[in-house]
């Protein structure tokens, strides 16, 4: 799972000339990894690359914010419409109920390219083309069924006795949800918010070269593409950046890591 970032890592310090050169391996020798890896360390390798990225792609440190705007929008958004559709689905029996469930997993089975025809006109047609609501929008409207799956399955686990608890202190609906209820979902909120912001920082490149030419508004997977150019790609530097741009989802896992484990484990446990 880690070897492609070792490979980025490894290709973003290399020179250019010297990118897709082969080591030395003699066929059926037997060594160790390290001392394959070894074999592709050299006395040129530095981090000029992680220096002249910031050069070559001067609007690089707005496609970084972009990225992360855009995953933070999409995924508060996502939230405030997850909660209280999770809470209802969980809670109350309604007519449509399993058949409105069915139609949350049909939506994640279609890729947004299926619909992108479609939410280009609607985009159009709002004159919301070439905003940060072009690449908020749909990416809300993909993420939210998972979402409500995913908590709908964590807040069925929490006892409704408590709820009958507060009904008879004279609390109402809202104000359990507010004050019961989400004090005790933390665990699967925050699961479900890495998850949606993952799910948004995945997807920016498929909406943001659709809907969007304005390069001020452009994301990084959709940015990253000017280190390519008319007659060489600086592959290096692509590596460098693109590195240097999943550092905040590695942030949210390494800050976030309690709580990620604590809301997978109370799930996956059978009360």
């Amino acid at each position: 799972m880690l070897l492609p970032f070792v490979e980025m890592f490894v290709a973003s310090l290399r020179p250019l000339t010297h990118l897709f050169s082969r080591p030395d391996v003699p066929v059926g020798e037997t060594m160790s990894f390290i001392d394959f890896m070894s074999r592709f360390w050299s006395d040129k390798m530095s981090f000029q690359a992680y220096r002249d990225m910031w050069v070559t792609v001067p609007q690089l440190p707005r496609y970084i914010f972009n990225s992360v705007f855009l995953s933070t929008a999409v995924t508060a958004i996502s939230l405030c419409f997850i909660v209280p559709a999770a809470y209802a689905y969980a809670r109350f029996s309604f007519k449509g109920k399993s058949v409105s469930l069915t139609l949350f997993l049909a939506v994640n089975m279609f890729s947004g390219a299926v619909l992108l025809i479609p939410l280009y006109k609607l985009l159009r047609m709002y004159g919301l083309l070439n905003t940060y609501w072009a690449m908020i929008i749909p990416g809300v409207a993909f993420l939210i069924p998972q979402g409500i799956w995913l908590l709908k399955t964590f807040l069925e686990k929490i006892p409704y006795e408590l709820e009958e608890a507060a009904f008879v202190d004279g609390a109402s609906r809202l104000y359990t949800l507010r004050r019961v209820i989400l004090p005790l979902a933390v665990p699967g909120l925050v699961v479900v918010g890495v998850a949606v912001f993952i799910g948004a920082y995945a997807q920016q490149f498929l909406f943001a070269i659709t809907f969007n030419q304005d390069r001020d508004y452009m994301p990084l997977p959709a940015g990253i593409f000017e280190f390519i150019g008319y007659q060489d790609v600086l592959w290096n530097e692509m590596m460098a950046a693109s590195l240097v741009g999943i550092l905040p989802v590695l942030l949210i896992f390494l800050f976030m890591q309690k709580h990620l484990i604590a809301g997978l484990t109370s799930g996956a446990v059978k009360q």
